[in-house]
């Protein structure tokens, strides 16, 4: 008997089957799936609309302060863990929202990967904070970007959290080798400050 013959002129759609195409009868075409559309807006929503509460939270808090010079002047440890809380529930939006681009895309090799790098750079500002507080820490900078060096360094533990999260989704090379990177770069940086931090303190004790 006579094996059954199979079309050859077909044109792979991702994880959907087969349809005719022009391209040959010798060659199949594979054609990598993209993230759906729908799905991307619905990401673009989610963090401009965690961006907006963020920056009305920060407004408010800024609000706070310059009507109440006094209690800050008295009470400055709790303003100051006021703020440290809200640099948890800010960040905690943001990373919520990221957990769920990493669900919706690591099924996906390009946009996973892209993913990836962002998460690289994040990475990166870590040691670019460190090194700017280090180099104006004696002119006791008080510039914006001073102090947002000094929240991204309390935020480290949170985001090395999400790098480890986003190491666990990777399934293409690519993205395993990027979301290590991110690790390394956060977790060595973070190393590196608790060790500094703890030779400053035994050089003050001796």
């Amino acid at each position: 008997m006579r094996a059954p013959e199979f079309p050859t002129n077909l044109v792979s759609r991702g994880d959907f089957g087969y349809s005719a195409g022009a391209c040959g009868t010798d060659n199949i075409i594979r054609m990598e799936q993209a993230v759906p559309r729908a799905r991307l807006y619905w990401i673009a929503g989610a963090y401009a609309a965690t961006l907006a509460v963020s920056a009305a939270l920060i407004f408010a808090r800024y609000i706070a302060y310059v009507t109440h010079p006094a209690d800050v002047a008295a009470y400055g440890g709790m303003w100051a863990g006021g703020d440290l809380a809200l640099e948890v529930i800010i960040v905690g939006m943001l990373l919520g929202v990221t957990f769920f681009v990493a669900l919706a895309t690591f099924k996906y090799e390009t946009a996973y990967t892209t993913y990836s790098k962002v998460m690289v750079a994040l990475s990166l500002t870590l040691p670019a904070s460190v090194g700017y507080i280090a180099i104006t820490a004696k002119s006791q900078d008080n510039s914006l970007l001073g102090w947002f060096c000094l929240y991204r360094v309390f935020a480290a533990p949170m985001m090395l959290m999400g790098y480890g999260v986003s190491r666990l989704l990777a399934r293409f090379p690519k993205a395993k080798r990027l979301t290590n990177y991110a690790l390394l770069i956060e977790g060595l940086t973070v190393v590196f400050m608790v060790v500094f931090l703890f030779g400053l303190s035994h050089l003050h004790l001796g």
